[in-house]
């Protein structure tokens, strides 16, 4: 790939390279090593005989160019690069597992430092705590959704769920266990001397200039305590109806739902399908300087301004319902209840929003249909809940193929046709293959792929019958709606996602 030299290049005197897009040499990138790459800003990224060129944010920094001649023993070539762009460079060819196997093995030798009684007292740059630092940090810049810490028999084993999908990035000596564990139940304020029981915790930490919060719990198993992290990034949550990649007719349905000023709005799907994501779009859409927006979360999962936020305090008596019979005496406009989980929330969750309130929260079904029986099954009237209910989007999250890598392919037509897949003329389908942007995996991101059902007359009338969601399904596929698989397919043919995947997660 050749450089370029834009206008402002000729400051340094140095040519400018567009870094995410040049053909980095890995054995030069790692020639230098990481801590000196970061401490100057600075990234090799090819060789030409015994020059080594070498990206740079600022090309005129005498004394980077003087280490990093002085490590390689090489002539150095600045080249000019977007500072941004560098970091994210460095973070990509400069993982932190190296350092983390270095400092598990120090751990090891010297286990003394891993006493519970001394990592309550540890430096910010004691070995214990540089190791748990640099695990957070890693998985931040993996973009994993959570961190498993977990006992084994003999060893400390580390993963990250990155695009939905569980990955090893360490297994170390169980001799470091105590200390691992008991530094991050002390970050997440936690008490370190009960590990018989299950604990949740919240740690915030800093991450390149912005906040970012992690949901810690604390799991007893046979072989000690299981720790599990859920990162909550609020910058990566959607901010923007759009960002949902909601398609055509669930879009309308969709939005027509929430523009409402009154009824009950419900998310379904399993755990780490996006409900949240799904509902805080929705509350961004319709908060308003004259709307009252109040919510009520166990854990509140991102903070917004200009909303009222109740967080759930089981040991002080707030629950949910009690949270909102005072939510309720708050003149709320629109109410957002982190879940539906008892007949005692669902009951007043109806009733508010029979009563002009615009009610949106999560309940854990298999499908859209499925909510209604749901409910029932919790101990409403049938009447109640179709009068109520207004809507009901059922989702999961299927990985985005990779833009940089992804290619297209033809399948057998025989077995499209077995998977109910129709591809139209102008339309290709996509595979992935994997690239340094992807980490080889041919996948980057997510995205959902949604069944949205509104709840018609026909839909309302068989559901005061007792329907059963089967029959409320076939309802409501006549009426238009999409199910998951239909909306997958969408997707494949959008060229956002494989076929593959949409097999993976919707049935």
């Amino acid at each position: 790939m050749s450089i370029i030299t834009p206008n402002g290049a000729n400051v340094f005197g140095a040519p400018f390279v567009e870094i995410l897009e040049y053909p980095i040499d890995r054995e030069a990138a790692v020639s230098v090593s990481a801590n000196l790459c970061r401490r100057h800003k600075l990234l090799p990224i090819g060789r030409e005989g015994g020059t080594l060129i070498v990206a740079m944010a600022d090309p005129n920094d005498i004394l980077a160019l003087d280490d990093v001649s002085a490590a390689t023993r090489l002539r150095i070539r600045p080249v000019l690069v977007d500072a941004k762009d560098l970091a994210t460079a460095i973070d990509r060819y400069h993982r932190a597992d190296d350092e983390l196997t270095d400092l598990s093995n120090a751990l090891q030798d010297q286990s003394e430092l891993t006493s519970v009684d001394q990592v309550a007292e540890d430096e910010d740059d004691a070995p214990i705590v540089r190791f748990v630092n640099l695990l957070i940090s890693q998985a931040i810049q993996d973009r994993a959704s959570d961190i498993h810490i977990e006992p084994g028999e003999g060893s400390l084993r580390v993963r990250y769920r990155i695009d939905g999908v569980l990955k090893e990035v360490q297994s170390v000596s169980s001799s470091i266990q105590s200390g691992v564990l008991s530094r991050l139940k002390i970050m997440a304020e936690l008490d370190i001397s009960e590990r018989r029981k299950p604990q949740d915790g919240r740690i915030s930490v800093m991450h390149q200039g912005r906040k970012i919060d992690l949901r810690v719990a604390t799991l007893p198993t046979v072989y000690g305590e299981k720790i599990v992290m859920r990162i909550l990034d609020s910058s990566g949550s959607a901010k923007n109806i759009a960002d949902l990649n909601m398609m055509g007719r669930n879009f309308e349905a969709f939005k027509n739902a929430y523009s409402r000023p009154n009824g009950m709005i419900l998310v379904t799907g399993p755990t780490g399908s996006g409900k949240s994501t799904t509902l805080y779009t929705a509350i961004q859409e319709v908060a308003k300087p004259t709307v009252n927006v109040i919510t009520v979360e166990d854990p509140v999962e991102y903070r917004m301004a200009g909303i009222n936020q109740v967080q759930i305090n089981a040991k002080a008596g707030l629950t949910f319902a009690s949270a909102l019979r005072s939510i309720l005496r708050s003149d709320p406009d629109v109410v957002l209840i982190g879940e539906i989980r008892d007949h005692e929330t669902a009951q007043i969750a109806v009733e508010a929003a029979l009563t002009g309130h615009l009610v949106m929260s999560t309940l854990h079904t298999n499908d859209a249909p499925s909510a209604v029986t749901r409910l029932v099954e919790m101990g409403i009237e049938p009447y109640l809940v179709g009068s109520a209910l207004v809507g009901v989007v059922a989702q999961r999250l299927a990985r985005r193929l990779c833009d940089k890598c992804k290619q297209p392919t033809t399948y057998d037509e025989d077995y499209l046709a077995r998977i109910g897949l129709l591809i139209e003329e102008d339309e290709e389908v996509f595979v992935p293959v994997g690239c340094s942007h992807c980490a080889n995996t041919g996948y980057r991101g997510r995205i959902a792929i949604h069944e949205v059902m509104t709840v018609t007359e026909e839909i309302e009338r068989l559901t005061v019958q007792r329907s059963s969601a089967s029959e409320i399904s076939r309802t409501a596929l006549q009426q238009g709606m999409l199910s998951l698989r239909m909306d997958g397919w969408n997707k494949v043919c959008a060229g956002l996602t494989s076929i593959e995947e949409v097999l993976r997660v919707a049935v």
